[in-house]
């Protein structure tokens, strides 16, 4: 039998509290669908190479995954855990099937699951080194992405969806984001995929948003990348339209669209 390290132990302590502490059916429920036994393996060799310490409580649930505050080596991270036993293996596919980068990948849904957890490792690095605001990706494995926590302490910060705005800086905000998908298609080449005030966070501070959610993203070679721009742009002024920002849609994809076609 193999000794357990004194990460590990803290891990299995980590995890084992949270089944005792969260008794409710839903609790329940998101302790049997994330922490399998090939999820909780893949945390164990995270610990070993010595990319978290700990494990806390949960941050947010969404349709594919949970994501939970960790401890780093010297500070708080988040770790998005992709859901092996009930992801929606068929819309991951869609994206998935026309990205280049993943031409060989088998269509098995684990095969799936684990390249659309290093897809987003490797979005978020591309929209980062474009000077994207973007949580800064620090290590993948299997089912796992471990990345910069965005937040003060041990709270995220909010959503845009969250934050009540003034109309000055409603516009502000939605400038900086379009100006962001502009960067995200003429230098990172990349389609955010499934952006909505649910995948925005803002700074309370300094009103900066931040891209999250990035497993959708897709390069320009995607045939639907066009497509899944139009959703991005139409998801945005839908939701700054209660600020009275009301721009055109069609001018909107010209502007980000342009420097491309004109190459």
């Amino acid at each position: 039998m193999v000794k357990k390290s004194k990460d590990i132990r803290k891990l299995d302590t980590d995890v084992d509290k949270m089944r005792i502490r969260r008794k409710d059916s839903e609790h329940l429920k998101v302790k049997e669908n994330v922490f399998d036994e090939a999820t909780l393996k893949a945390l164990y060799d995270l610990a070993r190479k010595g990319v978290i310490e700990s494990l806390g409580g949960s941050i947010s649930t969404g349709k594919e995954a949970n994501v939970f505050l960790a401890e780093g080596k010297d500070k708080n991270i988040a770790l998005k855990i992709y859901r092996i036993s009930s992801s929606t293996f068929n819309s991951m596919d869609e994206y998935i099937r026309g990205d280049p980068r993943f031409s060989n990948i088998r269509h098995k849904k684990k095969d799936i699951i684990f390249a659309w957890t290093k897809k987003e490792y490797r979005n978020l690095m591309r929209a980062r080194e474009c000077g994207i605001a973007a949580p800064r990706p620090i290590d993948t494995h299997k089912n796992i992405l471990a990345m910069e926590f965005i937040g003060e302490g041990d709270k995220p910060y909010p959503l845009l969806k969250e934050v009540k705005l003034s109309e000055q800086s409603a516009q502000t905000i939605f400038g900086t984001i379009i100006h962001y998908l502009e960067i995200l298609y003429n230098e990172a080449k990349l389609v955010h995929g499934d952006l909505s005030e649910y995948n925005i966070l803002l700074d309370p501070s300094t009103l900066e948003p931040y891209l999250i959610d990035m497993g959708q993203s897709v390069t320009l070679e995607h045939p639907s990348a066009n497509d899944f721009l139009k959703r991005d742009i139409r998801n945005l002024t839908r939701h700054f339209k209660k600020y009275g920002i009301q721009p055109d849609e069609e001018e909107l994809l010209r502007i980000i669209t342009e420097k491309q076609r004109n190459k």
